[in-house]
This record gives C-alpha cells, structure tokens and sequence, in this order.
C-alpha cells in the first residue's frame, strides 16, 4: 500500500483535493479530524492533557477547545506539549486505520504533517499551495476572520517555502489551474507505482 501525505498552508486547499482523491476512490484519512475525535475519546490522551494542562481542559461535554486553544496559541512550548501528547496516538490511529484499507493507495491528509515529522512514515508527499491572498480571503470566508487573524496563523505555520523542500508533486490551487485536472494527472502517477 502506497502512503501519501497531503499538506500546506491554512486556506490552501488541502482538504478540497482530499476530497477530490475521496472522489476517485482513494481512502483519505483526515488526521485533525482524528485528532479531535481522540482528545474526546481516547482515555489516555484524555488523562494526559489533564495531567499537563488541568481539570479546565475538559467539562462535562467533552473538551474545552476554547480553554485549550487560548492555552496553546499564546505559548508555543505549551503548544509543542499538546502535539507532543496527540501526534503519537493519531500515529498508531492512522496505522490500524492503513491496515482496514485494501485499496492499493490511501491519503493522510494532516495541516502539520512536517512540523509533526509524520512525513517520515509515508511514501510520497503533495504539497497544496495558493497565494497568500487568496488565502486570506478563503479563510475569512469560511472561518468569519478578519485578514489580520488569518495573517498571524499563516505566519504561525511553516512557510510554503520551507515545506515546498519535501514535495514529491505540487498543486497550485490558485484558481489558475483547474484542480481536478491535477489531482487526477497526480492520482494516475502514484497508481502507475
């Protein structure tokens, strides 16, 4: 089974051309999405960001995101901590979740998948990549944000620059190019392995 990652910059994309592999049949697993379903569920993690972050982490109905993101956002080693407790358990999730697929080609779709270093364990990487405007203007429309919020969490991310280094095949999703057309010229080159 080929291992794909699917990454880039917040607004770029990403989970548009996840959609797109979905579409042509490619199991796609979407590590935030995990991510957030195994805070809530998986005890130890649970016990682990408790123990670390305190009681106020969690209420009644599940995780207390806005605690949690006021917490990590301001204070990067606080930041590290919380990904340095979630990326290993998302690790062992996508592995029994890789053994469930049959299909020749799976995707790992990840916002981090660099900084995390949960590229190593996969064959091929796609990098999704769009202006810096365009992506502003993405964000602003989907998340309700104003263009200074979103410019502080792209310079909070890795810079294009810097993860365009671990490339195996790049999609502009500048509106430029038609998407599809490159997901899918992208899709028949990993088949072809």
């Amino acid at each position: 089974m080929l291992k794909v990652g699917l990454t880039g910059g917040i607004g770029s994309g990403k989970t548009t051309v996840a959609e797109i592999f979905y579409s042509l049949g490619v199991p796609v697993y979407y590590s935030d999405v995990r991510a957030k379903y195994l805070m809530e569920n998986d005890p130890s993690l649970r016990i682990a960001i408790i123990e670390y972050f305190g009681e106020e982490s969690y209420r009644s109905e599940g995780l207390n995101r806005l605690y949690l993101s006021k917490e990590v956002f301001t204070d990067t080693t606080k930041l590290q901590k919380l990904n340095s407790l979630v990326h290993p358990v998302v690790g062992k999730d996508f592995a029994v979740w890789c053994k469930q697929q049959s299909a020749p080609l799976v995707v790992k779709e990840a916002a981090i998948l660099i900084e995390s270093g949960a590229y190593k364990g996969l064959d091929k990487i796609i990098i999704v990549t769009a202006s810096e405007n365009t992506r502003i203007d993405r964000v602003m429309d989907r998340d309700d944000a104003k263009a200074s919020e979103v410019r502080d969490r792209i310079n909070n991310q890795m810079a294009d620059s810097e993860r365009l280094k671990y490339a195996d095949f790049i999609i502009d999703n500048d509106g430029k190019q038609m998407l599809i057309s490159q997901v899918k010229e992208i899709f028949l080159a990993l088949c072809s392995k």
